[in-house]
């Protein structure tokens, strides 16, 4: 990052920024979608297993990578105050913090998972595909939590096109392992399913690995030394870093986790059904990728411009993230309308689920211009370093009155599954205009603040 001082600049600069960020989530999501699309073509139990699996790992997955999104403004505020010398310390903490995430997602996983599939309604063989592919998966936690915290640091010295080119790399190895291990080819066993979640997971291996060698060995990123210098934990680092991670986390753990509480009650249901609102929801997840860049994009851009104590600057930011993000969510909406048929035969080639999956894409369409608002100004208090509030809107308006409301939907009209969409889109709608009133108020009181100092 550095100062900016035209529009022409700062559009310039956000566009630079956010164009590898977005390149990046694309890559991650594609992974998900290669699992997820050569799952169906093993079988629909295969694809529903995998969904479920999916829905129980993202919210831990997304979670704790909010959790560690606590570096991106802590580093980004160091910058922009000059203070250059603290970053290589803040990062190892990060890392170490990541390790132990890691041991308790995995003690997590011993002892849970079983038990959360005993208790639904699942076939068998869906069931016993769920649990391997999380145990699969679990191979890979730790290179995966220990990435997100290293690509903390590489974003936020605005070297987002380093994470790009690392998760396209990644893309062609993810690719491999599944075919080898989905179909059983070149004398590998055919896991089906299974097979998905041990390939995400080597895959998670070879881009730790690079990401490493990346930080070690090429500018700028060996300049801070990250490697070099033996830190000892600092729980007192530790504690500043979950002060911030723990809410950003949580409301990031909220919204995911509702889309997979909601897959979990489409258990009731039949396979045929699951298999169909994972497709739709995966697809829907591809264009979340434009917010959620955008986000990243501007945590970067305004805890810059605050740690320089720039407030101006951080509202042109606000102001030109906001209308790129509304404007891509436009073009969301007309893709999934125009797109749907073609892209349900992506994902099966079974035509009733097909079916299926076009009519849960016609209600994603209401929800796009809701995460293009909710999902950026999240983004952009984490910049303010304004976590808490967001966290508790996050969790009324999703767990308090969307969930609810799809429940009843679902459960006592005649929407049926549908019902739970209109459920997500009622708390979606609700979180992001809770949200843009936060931000009004954050933005008068640092205001305030500057005028004081």
């Amino acid at each position: 990052m550095y100062k900016t001082h035209t529009l022409h600049e700062k559009i310039r600069l956000l566009l630079l920024v956010m164009g590898p960020i977005l390149v990046t989530q694309i890559g991650l999501y594609a992974m998900n979608f290669i699992d997820t699309t050569m799952s169906g073509r093993a079988g629909a139990e295969d694809l529903a297993g995998v969904a479920i699996g999916s829905s129980l790992w993202v919210p831990i997955l997304t979670g704790v990578s909010g959790i560690l999104l606590a570096l991106p403004p802590i580093i980004s505020q160091l910058m922009g105050a000059g203070k250059k010398e603290g970053v290589s310390f803040y990062v190892i903490q990060s890392i170490y913090l990541s390790l132990a995430i890691s041991l308790l997602v995995f003690l997590l996983g011993l002892f849970a998972v079983e038990p959360v599939l005993n208790v639904m309604a699942l076939e068998e063989e869906v069931a016993y595909i769920a649990k391997h592919y999380l145990i699969g998966l679990a191979v890979g936690v730790v290179p995966l939590f220990m990435y997100n915290a290293i690509r903390g640091f590489i974003d936020s010295l605005g070297q987002t096109r380093v994470t790009m080119i690392i998760t396209l790399l990644a893309l062609p190895v993810n690719f491999l392992f599944n075919y080898l291990l989905i179909f059983g080819k070149a004398g590998f066993p055919e896991l089906g399913g299974i097979g998905a979640g041990y390939a995400s997971a080597l895959t998670y291996w070879f881009i730790l690995i690079v990401t490493i060698y990346f930080v070690h060995a090429v500018r700028p990123f060996k300049s801070y030394k990250i490697f070099s210098s033996f830190y000892r934990l600092d729980f007192t680092v530790w504690k500043e870093l979950l002060l911030l991670g723990m809410p950003i986390g949580l409301t990031i753990f909220f919204e995911t986790s509702i889309f997979s509480a909601v897959t979990l009650l489409m258990s009731q249901f039949s396979t045929v059904i699951i298999a169909a609102h994972q497709a739709a929801i995966n697809f829907a997840s591809l264009l979340y990728m434009l917010p959620m860049s955008m986000a990243f994009t501007l945590t970067i851009a305004v805890g810059y411009e605050i740690g320089g104590k720039r407030l101006v600057d951080a509202k042109s930011y606000t102001k030109i993230g906001m209308g790129l993000s509304v404007a891509m969510g436009l073009v969301a909406c007309v893709i999934i309308y125009v797109l749907r048929e073609p892209v349900s035969m992506l994902y099966t080639v079974d035509s009733e689920v097909a079916l299926y999956i076009q009519q849960f894409l016609i209600y994603s369409i209401f929800f796009q211009l809701s995460d293009a608002i909710n999902t950026p100004i999240q983004g952009i208090l984490r910049g303010y370093k304004d976590v808490n509030v967001p966290f508790i809107l996050a969790l009324v308006a999703f767990w308090g009155i969307g969930l609810p409301t799809g429940v009843v939907l679902a459960n006592y009209t005649v929407l049926g599954p549908y019902g739970y969409w209109v459920g997500l889109i009622i708390g979606l709608a609700v979180c992001a205009g809770c949200l843009a009133f936060r931000l009004l108020k954050i933005q008068r009181n640092v205001a305030l603040q500057l005028q004081k100092s």
